[in-house]
């Protein structure tokens, strides 16, 4: 039933950026290290950059798992699962760095994604996708999507640039397992 893909084409690109929902799974190099894996809206924040390269907008949240461990080890997968629609699971396993504001590719990037600029954004969190596959998804339920939340998008807007940078330095300086993060 599954099968692999040598790229992203067009057909799949647009499948991938309609999903509502994907989820992000990283671990550290520690055997004994937390796995962690993070569900992300995708309000325009996934983008397909190039046939073997994506990218979406990690936004502020109490952990800094996926940072810390993109940095220290850069394996990454990225699974988007139909949650309406015939079934269809598709996972992208590669290699991710993040990218952070002031840094030199970051504004580009950024002007990827609608919204990009917003108080929340803490990366861009790109993927080099080594293995592209599809499985059937026969057990995803099927969900009707109300629509986003705008509670991280409202909380961000309060605590402002300054207060988002202040929560940096006290939730997001490192991993659960002590690895740097922000």
């Amino acid at each position: 039933m599954g099968r692999t893909y040598e790229h992203i084409d067009e057909r799949l690109t647009g499948w991938l950026v309609e999903q509502p929902v994907f989820f992000v799974a990283t671990a550290p190099l520690d055997a004994d290290g937390h796995v962690n894996c993070s569900p992300k809206g995708n309000r325009g924040e996934f983008a397909v950059l190039d046939g073997n390269r994506v990218a979406y907008l990690d936004q502020t949240g109490s952990g800094v798992e996926t940072i810390a461990h993109v940095t220290e080890n850069g394996r990454i997968v990225v699974m988007f699962c139909a949650l309406s629609g015939p079934p269809r699971i598709v996972r992208l396993h590669g290699r991710g760095r993040a990218v952070r504001p002031g840094e030199g590719q970051f504004d580009a990037l950024v002007a990827r994604f609608p919204g990009g600029d917003g108080p929340g954004v803490r990366s861009v969190i790109v993927v080099e996708v080594e293995r592209i596959s599809d499985s059937c998804g026969y057990g995803v339920p099927l969900m009707t999507f109300e629509g986003p939340r705008p509670t991280m998008d409202e909380w961000a807007h309060r605590k402002g640039r300054d207060g988002i940078e202040a929560y940096w330095a006290e939730k997001n300086a490192t991993s659960l397992d002590g690895l740097r993060g922000i």
